[in-house]
């Protein structure tokens, strides 16, 4: 009996961390739909990296597009443990195996009013977990005109869902215009934004 409980306590061990970074990672990502709001267009390049794709709606609306995918390594199974195996069950079972984020990123007269995710993005404990490392540099060591928010367990933060989007302002309207590649953006040097090519 007793061998049994600890093999069972031994093949929940992985799960438990693979539970446990799912959870930090939604956590992360969550957070900076919160604390990213109110940055300006090159703090964000800063932190987060250049645009893939830049989307300009009208005169004052444009939104950065970033698409990251994480490499999951796998763990080979031994003739003791069979960790992939059990990996592979947990994420047939409760799902989370998500490899891809799209995230993007609305900037109002070059001030971020709204952080979205789409994409397989769910890990196995949590939402949007693999977005974490779109934001995470920028949480990380954060800049002065990100927004502070409670990371403790009790702030205004979930695993499970996004935080409430701010209203929009009537300016965001939508164009019929395509998305610009970022490779045809001009950066600007001081204080502006991105200005896509027409």
């Amino acid at each position: 009996m007793r061998n049994r409980f600890l093999c069972a306590i031994m093949m929940l061990m992985p799960l438990g961390g693979l539970t446990g970074c799912g959870y930090t990672d939604s956590r992360t990502a969550h957070r900076a739909q919160l604390a990213m709001i109110g940055m300006k267009s090159d703090e964000v390049q800063s932190c987060v990296g250049i645009p893939d794709k830049i989307k300009k709606l009208n005169d004052n609306v444009q939104v950065f597009e970033y698409v990251r995918t994480i490499n999951v390594p796998s763990a080979n199974d031994s003739t003791l443990f069979p960790l992939q195996t059990i990996v592979n069950l947990t994420e047939t079972t409760l799902g989370g195996a998500g490899k891809t984020c799209i995230a993007d990123i609305r900037l109002e007269n070059d001030t971020v009013t709204d952080l979205h995710y789409s994409g397989d993005n769910d890990e196995i404990v949590g939402t949007d977990g693999v977005c974490s490392i779109v934001a995470r540099g920028c949480i990380r060591k954060p800049v002065s005109s990100m927004r502070h928010v409670k990371a403790g367990i009790f702030g205004p933060v979930s695993a499970f869902s996004s935080p409430r989007t701010p209203d929009l302002s009537p300016t965001a309207t939508v164009s019929t215009t395509p998305a610009t590649p970022a490779s045809s953006a001009v950066p600007a040097a001081t204080g502006g934004g991105i200005s896509a090519a027409h």
